[in-house]
Formats: structure tokens, sequence, C-alpha cells
């Protein structure tokens, strides 16, 4: 297990309301925590000595302009990547030396979002389940609730490729909470999808916060104010700001970047 963590002085502070925050994240299980945390891309420098933890059942989004290494960082903890130095500890497992006991803690949704657009939903998640390990004779069930948990059971009979934007997310934000991980992340998860499904798939990922620990970037700071109780900031591969007040996030995010 990792040492002690306390928060480097300049992230909290920068948009207030921080001290509740830390003092949670003290005090409770953590669910993710990085400490002096670098990662090279060739000669790139892309997170550079990042330090920060997440508490259990938190609710966090992660912010940055482009290139700020938000992908990177979210690829470290779900074990794609590892750090080229640091420690990383997510849900108790330490990544450096046993990143592969991670992934039945993690359900993960990347940017792009990949699916088997010849299979229908239930096909694919069903084979999702078997892929990670869920019994054949509990498959039926699982996949049938989480089905019915994301709201796709009106689409459910149709193949991928027939699924709208905001039905192929639900069919990606299903695949992850296969397992029922404890922490869910979920890069760009609202990208590309109309004023209709924005809204369904936010109140679906607030609903999924009440159980477990969210970690989800985005560039659009009214995402983090509808879905999250913390905004963390990165810029240039540095954490800018860790701050639990949303009240005023546009500015925050400009005074920790510019």
């Amino acid at each position: 297990m990792l040492s002690a963590w306390s928060p480097p002085p300049f992230g909290r502070g920068l948009g207030g309301g921080s001290n509740n925050s830390q003092f949670s994240i003290i005090n409770s299980q953590v669910t993710i925590r990085l400490e002096h945390i670098n990662k090279y891309i060739g000669r790139q420098h892309v997170l550079k000595d990042l330090s920060l933890a997440i508490g259990k059942g938190e609710v966090v989004g992660l912010l940055g302009p482009n290139g700020a290494g938000k992908s990177t960082l979210m690829k470290l903890i779900v074990g794609l990547w590892q750090a080229d130095s640091g420690e990383l500890e997510v849900c108790g497992v330490n990544m450096r030396t046993e990143p592969h006991k991670v992934a039945t803690h993690i359900g993960y949704l990347p940017e792009n979002n990949p699916l088997y657009e010849d299979m229908y939903v239930v096909e694919y998640l069903m084979f999702i389940a078997q892929l990670n390990g869920v019994e054949r004779s509990r498959r039926k069930k699982v996949v049938s609730e989480l089905i019915a948990q994301v709201g796709l059971t009106p689409e459910a009979h149709k193949h991928i490729r027939e699924l709208s934007k905001g039905y192929r997310q639900r069919v990606g934000l299903a695949a992850a909470l296969i397992g029922d991980p404890e922490l869910l992340v979920l890069d760009e998860p609202t990208t590309g999808l109309d004023p209709n499904q924005l809204d369904d798939i936010r109140q679906l990922i607030r609903q999924l916060g009440q159980q477990r620990t969210v970690l989800l970037s985005t560039h659009i700071m009214q995402e983090v104010e509808a879905m999250c109780s913390r905004a963390i900031i990165i810029a240039n591969g540095e954490l800018r700001c860790d701050t639990t007040d949303l009240s005023d996030l546009e500015h925050t995010f400009r005074q920790a970047t510019n």
C-alpha cells in the first residue's frame, strides 16, 4: 500500500470549497491515489509530477484544454499504460507491480466507444459478460438487469449499427458496468449527443454515481456542474485546480489554465 498522501498546496484553493473535500478523502477509503506521477510519450513530458486522490463514492470531473493529459491520465488509471515514475494505486491495487489485478474493479468507457456494430445489443453484452468472467448461469440475468438500468429495453432487439449515438453510449455504459465495478471511468461520455440524449445520459451518470466512484473527462464545464461534486483541472500535464466549488467553474477554469 502507498504511504499517506496530502494534496499539494497549489491545487486545492483555486476555486474554493476545498477543505471539506480534503477532509473527506483523508478520512475515507481512497479509490484512486497518485503520487508524483510522470509520463513521457517520446520526448514529450505529458504528465508532470501529478499527485491527487479520489475517495470512494465521489463523482469527479476531469477538465483541461486539448493536450492537457486527460486521456493519458485515464489510460494510466485503467491500466492501458504505465507511468514512467511515481506511484499509482487504484482500488487497492498497485499499478506498477500488479496492474493485471485492477481489471475486475474498473468499468471503462473510452472516448470512441468501440462496439461490434454487426452484433445485436443483447448478443454483444452477453459476449462482454463472458469476457468478464460472468458465470454462464448468471449472464442472462446480469445483462437483462443492465439493459433495464441504462434504459436500453426499447432498443435491445436491434443491431448496434441501427442505434442512435445516445443509445450506443448506453450500450457502452452497460458494457462498462458488467461485473459491478467499484470505479467507472468515462472519457468524454457525452460527445456528439443531442440535447435530449444529453439530458438522459447526464441523469444516468448521476444515478450510477450513487453506487460507485465515477471519474469522467470532458471539455464542457456545464457537464461537470450537472453531474459532479468535484472538479480537477489539469493543464500542460500539471494539476492546476482541485475544487468542490462548482458555482463559477468557467471562471475557475480560465484562472487555472491561463
